[in-house]
């Protein structure tokens, strides 16, 4: 009796932290400033969370206009926090972007996180909102 009664627990307990993960299921959007002060680009995040798992993809547009998806990997929910990582290739070389950042209602304020020219990480911050389109 005692182990079903705490195996009933834990699968409640498991429930409750699942439920309290922050609702980022769906598309996000933010705008990033164009280089050299151009028009701004807007950025999409098809975000899916599993069980914690957060899966997905980066959309902007690419050369011609032709629209560029990047897969995620390493995705978390932890909470109102996520995180996850795009690696791309540039010039026959990867490139990997690290994204954290925290949930609030239909905002998620973004911490993204590039190598620079030189090496050095550049960090910037943007805010996404949740689309509805």
């Amino acid at each position: 009796m005692t182990k079903k009664l705490l195996f009933v627990l834990t699968i409640l307990l498991v429930a409750a932290f699942a439920l309290m993960a922050a609702d980022v299921t769906g598309k996000w959007v933010y705008e990033q400033p164009g280089r050299g002060g151009g028009n701004p680009t807007q950025v999409t995040l098809n975000l899916k969370v599993d069980a914690g798992k957060l899966t997905g993809s980066v959309v902007r547009p690419g050369r011609g206009g032709e629209p560029m998806e990047t897969q995620i990997s390493e995705g978390k929910v932890d909470g109102d926090n996520i995180s996850f990582k795009v690696t791309t290739q540039m010039g026959g070389n990867a490139m990997t972007t690290e994204y954290t950042g925290a949930v609030s209602g239909n905002e998620m304020k973004l911490k993204i996180t590039r190598p620079g020219r030189d090496g050095t990480p550049t960090t910037n911050e943007f805010t996404a909102k949740r689309s509805t389109t």
